[in-house]
């Protein structure tokens, strides 16, 4: 009982307030560069979450802002460097996941959604019927960059304006088709074989932004408005290809012929550049 009343609570605080007012809001004095507002923010950031800065690249922050989008010391997160093997993007705790069938996949246990609604376009689905999904959550207190899983071309993204509910646990729940719902993009690559595989970033409450290295840096995703941006960017495996302004979630779609790496399961917390996927066939 007082897990649900607790579960209760958080959905009321985090999805029945003006949602785009309150993200709004948070993103502007995240913003102040301020020492005794940006200290006194981490703070209490860090009484309601596990937030470690021990890995940071910068001991001090300007503003909360600042902390929410750091960057990590060289070495913190070597990424597997095997070629058979697709790294986890992002530090991340392992979400829904599973076997695509036909259109439709998974938010949490029965709560399907449709990925022709997901992507904006059924065709963009159409490659990975039969093949694997997973979702990756980034909670607030994590690094929120993500990186390149192998070393890859990216052909396009479809920026999807939206909505910005909380991705937590509590809201999967209770939310149907919440990520086809919220602001995302849709981030088309192929690997160096032309095997074509799919991150969707989707955005969430509070500062919800979504920013992409290989695109305008200096703005929000959002700020072009929704459209479909053809790209030509070839990234190697581990470097970087983007970041949220908060925790939110990812979510990769790879065709038939891979499966999760050992290990990997719902609930359990990964690091970005650990091992996520593996080929089942061997190139050649």
């Amino acid at each position: 009982m007082r897990v649900l009343l607790q579960e209760d609570v958080n959905f009321l605080l985090t999805n029945r307030l003006p949602r785009r007012l309150a993200t709004q809001l948070v993103g502007r004095f995240s913003r102040i560069e301020q020492p005794l507002v940006a200290k006194a923010s981490i703070r209490v950031w860090r009484i309601f979450s596990d937030l470690d800065l021990s890995d940071a690249a910068a001991p001090r922050f300007a503003s909360l802002h600042d902390c929410f989008t750091r960057r990590l010391r060289p070495g913190a997160r070597p990424v597997d460097p095997r070629p058979d093997i697709l790294a986890s993007p992002c530090d991340a705790i392992v979400g829904a996941h599973g076997t695509v069938t036909g259109d439709e996949i998974h938010q949490i246990k029965g709560m399907p959604y449709s990925l022709a609604e997901l992507l904006g376009d059924a065709a963009d689905g159409a490659p990975f019927a039969g093949g694997t999904y997973v979702t990756l959550r980034l909670t607030a207190a994590m690094y929120h960059h993500f990186h390149a899983p192998h070393d890859l071309a990216v052909e396009r993204v479809r920026y999807l304006s939206g909505d910005c509910w909380n991705v937590n646990p509590i809201a999967l729940k209770r939310v149907e088709r919440l990520f086809c719902r919220n602001e995302r993009a849709i981030v088309s690559c192929r690997l160096a074989d032309d095997t074509p595989f799919l991150i969707v970033a989707v955005a969430a409450i509070l500062v919800a932004g979504i920013r992409l290295t290989f695109l305008d840096t200096d703005r929000l995703l959002r700020d072009g408005g929704p459209r479909t941006v053809p790209v030509s960017a070839d990234i190697a495996k581990g470097d970087e290809m983007g970041w949220f302004e908060h925790g939110s979630t990812l979510v990769l779609l790879l065709p038939p012929g891979f499966a999760l790496a050992d290990g990997i399961a719902e609930g359990t917390p990964i690091r970005q550049g650990e091992a996520l996927a593996r080929r089942l066939i061997p190139n050649g």
